[in-house]
């Protein structure tokens, strides 16, 4: 796993100690945490790290409070685990609120659209606006070939496609939303079967598209889907009660150089 590099404090100012009661959380042990917390900055995956133990601080010491500490570090996830079992109250749903759920978010139970689809990438890195604006010219010919000749879309993708599919013509099989980059993901969703008539932009260059099947997605009823509902809701209350619970324990054993935040919870979803 790669580890974050840590960067300097601005103005070389030290930052402020960090303690859970009596227990120091020291940086060096911040800064190894780091690498389990990845951020578009060190700043933001430092702050994120000291969170996060400062969380495992906090039940470790509730824990042993409550006669459920362990001496070997290896334990203490299960020290951990028993503590919360004990301690967190989290209501079942009810099939009432699971059915409203469903109700109110039908995209999030849903099967999706599925497309067959196969393409050429015209490599082109988005700041090289000489290879991006080759690159385009280039896909306005691929497809002027291919709406005179269809049947050559394989040796063209062979020919030209700086993604490993040329190996199969271009071929991406059946792709749902998620399963390509976001700028491409939604461009897709939205065509028609064929070939689409001018090359699409990703962030890897520029795409010469073919749509060869389209299948509508479907709102599931509730009874396929009820467990999952019923999961989904579930994960919620869960997230609502650590939340509520570590901010108890943050006032009763005292936090000091640092907050925690409504994420706080959210290594221990993980």
């Amino acid at each position: 796993m790669q580890k974050i590099d840590i960067e300097q404090v601005p103005g070389g100012v030290t930052p402020p100690p960090i303690r859970v009661g009596e227990a120091a959380i020291d940086q060096a042990a911040i800064a190894q945490e780091m690498q389990y917390h990845p951020a578009d900055s060190a700043g933001d995956a430092r702050l994120k790290a000291a969170r996060a133990l400062v969380v495992r601080e906090l039940l470790r010491q509730r824990a042993g409070q409550l006669g459920l500490a362990v001496d070997e570090e290896a334990e203490i996830e299960a020290s951990i685990a028993a503590l919360l079992e004990r301690e967190l109250d989290v209501p079942e749903p009810a099939e009432a609120d699971c059915r409203r759920f469903h109700a109110a978010h039908p995209e999030r139970f849903s099967e999706p659209t599925r497309l067959r689809v196969r393409h050429v990438l015209l490599a082109a890195a988005p700041y090289d606006p000489k290879h991006r604006d080759g690159g385009y010219r280039l896909g306005e010919r691929l497809i002027g070939e291919l709406q005179e000749t269809p049947q050559r879309f394989t040796e063209l993708a062979q020919r030209h496609s700086a993604c490993p599919s040329r190996d199969d013509g271009g071929e991406l099989g059946w792709l749902v939303p998620g399963q390509t980059v976001p700028e491409l993901d939604r461009a897709l969703q939205h065509l028609p079967e064929g070939l689409h008539g001018r090359p699409l932009a990703s962030r890897y260059g520029w795409h010469v598209v073919s749509i060869d099947a389209r299948e509508e997605g479907r709102e599931l009823p509730f009874e396929e889907v009820a467990e999952q509902v019923r999961h989904s809701l579930r994960e919620q209350a869960t997230r609502r009660a650590l939340r509520h619970y570590l901010l108890a324990l943050e006032a009763a054993i005292g936090v000091e150089g640092i907050e925690l935040d409504d994420d706080s919870a959210s290594a221990l979803m993980q």
